[in-house]
């Protein structure tokens, strides 16, 4: 309950404070990146029921001769890196915060084609709300290996608390600042897990 009571609270004058800076980033997404202005996508929440993900865009409709999307690296562009790499692009998963769908400290929400990949083990990191940050995000973000990421996903399932979440909103901002782990090694984000880690 005191964890749900921080994030209501949290989302709300967060929403509130940073309405202005929503709003610019908002405007310069639709200006150098086009419409939609935001990218929502359905993700697994909590015991993995979907829910609608929502974050700023941060790469170019760029497609193929086949009309299939070209890869991430060729679509993102300098902008979208540079929201990625500051959390900006992260901003309107406050309102996922605000009506339950995500909590602002816990696994991200990945992809729903992963779930039948998971092992019983990895499977477990969907026994939390998922978050705008997580521990696996202040311990290395997506430079770690998935089977890294998701031993320290089930790593805070079985030892969340209160406490916890303060420290890793706190070491969130400290990696904004610093810009570490914003991507994988020779990839522009993350490469696709494919089960078998």
């Amino acid at each position: 309950m005191l964890k749900r009571l921080f994030d209501v609270v949290a989302s709300f004058f967060g929403l509130l404070l940073l309405s202005p800076v929503i709003a610019v980033v908002a405007w310069h997404v639709r200006r150098k990146l086009g419409t939609p202005v935001l990218f929502r996508q359905v993700r697994p929440g909590l015991h993995g029921k979907p829910f609608e993900m929502i974050k700023f865009r941060t790469m170019k409709d760029a497609c193929d001769a086949h009309g299939c999307p070209l890869p991430d690296s060729e679509r993102m562009t300098a902008f979208g890196s540079f929201l990625r790499s500051s959390s900006l692009d992260e901003l309107p998963g406050l309102w996922n915060v605000l009506k339950g769908e995500m909590s602002l400290v816990g696994p991200r929400p990945l992809l729903m084609e992963y779930l039948p990949l998971y092992s019983a083990e990895q499977y477990r990191r969907h026994e939390a709300r998922p978050g705008v940050t997580g521990w696996a995000q202040v311990n290395g973000r997506n430079a770690l290996s998935w089977e890294d990421k998701f031993k320290l996903d089930v790593w805070y399932v079985d030892n969340r608390s209160m406490w916890l979440d303060l420290k890793i909103v706190f070491l969130t901002l400290k990696k904004v600042v610093i810009r570490e782990g914003i991507s994988a090694d020779g990839e522009a984000t993350m490469s696709k897990f494919t089960g078998g880690q």
